[in-house]
């Protein structure tokens, strides 16, 4: 789905002053990196926010905020606020932080386990190569 330029320019503006935010083309939109970690980003002209489980359970159901659903699965950390939730710019603003404050404390994943059998695959494969 194609995205707001006005709401990207929006976005932007509120995240200006921060010095860890970095814009990264992501399905076939923009998101907002803050610490290397999705924040937010527009989706048509609405605004999705990765602002954590407790966080989405509190406002999903308020006015202007949906569960994240774009695969028929929701995102459980994500909400989806829409055009009329961020009207002006302290509605914006609120979201915006809210997911750049979440993305910037956010634990760093555990590193992924290693799959019991991959070295006797890879030992197999590099003899086979020979």
């Amino acid at each position: 789905m194609p995205y707001s330029q006005e709401l990207l320019e929006r976005i932007r503006e509120v995240l200006a002053d921060r010095k860890d935010v970095v814009e990264k083309k992501m399905f076939g939109g923009v998101a907002f990196m803050v610490s290397g970690r999705m924040a937010c980003g527009p989706h048509g002209e609405r605004l999705i926010v990765r602002i954590g489980n407790e966080a989405a359970e509190k406002h999903i159901g308020r006015p202007h905020v949906k569960p994240m659903d774009f695969t028929g699965r929701v995102l459980r950390s994500f909400a989806t606020i829409e055009s009329d939730g961020i009207k002006t710019t302290t509605q914006l603003r609120k979201w915006v932080l809210m997911a750049a404050d979440y993305a910037a404390q956010d634990t760093p994943r555990a590193a992924p386990r290693k799959v019991q059998g991959t070295q006797r695959h890879s030992a197999a494969w590099t003899k086979a190569a020979k």
